[in-house]
């Protein structure tokens, strides 16, 4: 009776440490020797490639967007309006800039924002016009491009996460600022009669990085999205991003590699380019990185493509399966912080 009475006493006692030990466990106490699992991913809402598709669509339809035209004075009309459609605190930035060439531009930056008491805050941008000349075209080189890639997919894909932030259940924990800027694309050509003219490319970023929409406006990290709609685009890591955000740079190649979209985001460097992250990095002193379509083993072709700075940058190099792939990724990275 003694020896079942100790077995009984040792049974009930292991019961109860088992029993000690899960409750433990729920209700997240360490125990000793034992990991605690890294938090699941968040699921972030799916975004519509077709939404987005039709976003860049009825850019094209505007014509180019070239300041100074009315195609891009109805463009950015249009812009301001989807943003305050899909429930934004949208703000405008109206300003002037004279461009290489000694024209005087009209420009404007659009910043819509989500979510905008959140001190933690997430930066994601953009440029909506459009090259004036399509400098590297054999073909009537002295006519404005289309831009549905350069200039539209960027802006396409930022619609497109604005509604889905709008119209989502769940919203993201971080505050979100889109920002579009303008005046990217009317840098000087490289075959320019003219004298070199320094920072003669993105004039919107230029001025926004001095002039913040909010003086004391500070992100976490920001996001440029520029040429990332084209069939078949691999995005590598590009130069400047490596330089001033590496860690954010493996945050989001590793965000779109873990969702299923390796073939896109490839874990090879790229030189380089002075794109609008340049400015935000250097004079804003905030952290961005840039996904954009490049190609570095490119040789003697174009590092940019074969349809950058041409008439060949149309709706017919567009693909949902490549803004799927950005989208969804910038999607998961903002719905994860």
């Amino acid at each position: 009776m003694k020896n079942k009475m100790n077995i009984l006493a040792l049974l009930l006692c292991g019961t109860l440490c088992f029993a000690s030990c899960d409750s433990a466990e729920k209700s997240g106490s360490k125990i000793a020797g034992v990991e605690e699992e890294a938090p699941a991913a968040v699921r972030a809402p799916a975004f519509n490639p077709d939404s987005a598709y039709a976003f860049i669509a009825r850019q094209v339809a505007f014509g180019p967007r070239v300041p100074n035209t009315g195609p891009h004075f109805q463009t950015g009309e249009w812009i301001v309006a989807k943003l305050k459609e899909y429930g934004a605190q949208v703000q405008e930035q109206k300003f002037q800039a004279r461009a290489y060439d000694g024209t005087m531009l009209n420009l404007r930056n659009v910043i819509a924002s989500y979510n905008p008491g959140a001190a933690n805050r997430i930066l994601l941008a953009a440029h909506w016009d459009t090259r004036p000349v399509a400098d590297k075209d054999e073909s009537n080189p002295g006519k404005p491009i289309e831009g549905a890639n350069d200039g539209g997919s960027g802006v396409g894909v930022l619609l497109e996460i604005a509604r889905t932030i709008h119209t989502a259940q769940q919203k993201p924990d971080v505050g979100v600022d889109l920002i579009f800027f303008d005046g990217e694309d009317y840098g000087q050509p490289e075959n320019s009669a003219g004298p070199y003219v320094q920072d003669s490319w993105c004039l919107g970023a230029q001025y926004w990085s001095r002039n913040k929409h909010e003086p004391n406006y500070r992100a976490n990290y920001g996001i440029l999205l520029d040429m990332v709609g084209a069939e078949n685009a691999r995005f590598p890591r590009e130069g400047y991003s490596r330089q001033f955000a590496k860690e954010i740079v493996d945050k989001v190649w590793k965000a779109g590699n873990s969702i299923g979209y390796s073939d896109y985001f490839k874990y090879q460097n790229a030189p380089a380019i002075t794109d609008d992250h340049y400015y935000v990095n250097t004079l804003a002193k905030i952290r961005m990185i840039d996904i954009v379509e490049l190609h570095p083993n490119a040789g003697s072709g174009d590092i940019f493509g074969a349809y950058h700075h041409r008439h060949t940058d149309t709706m017919d190099i567009i693909s949902k399966n490549t803004l799927k792939a950005v989208g969804q990724t910038v999607l998961h990275v903002v719905y994860n912080e």
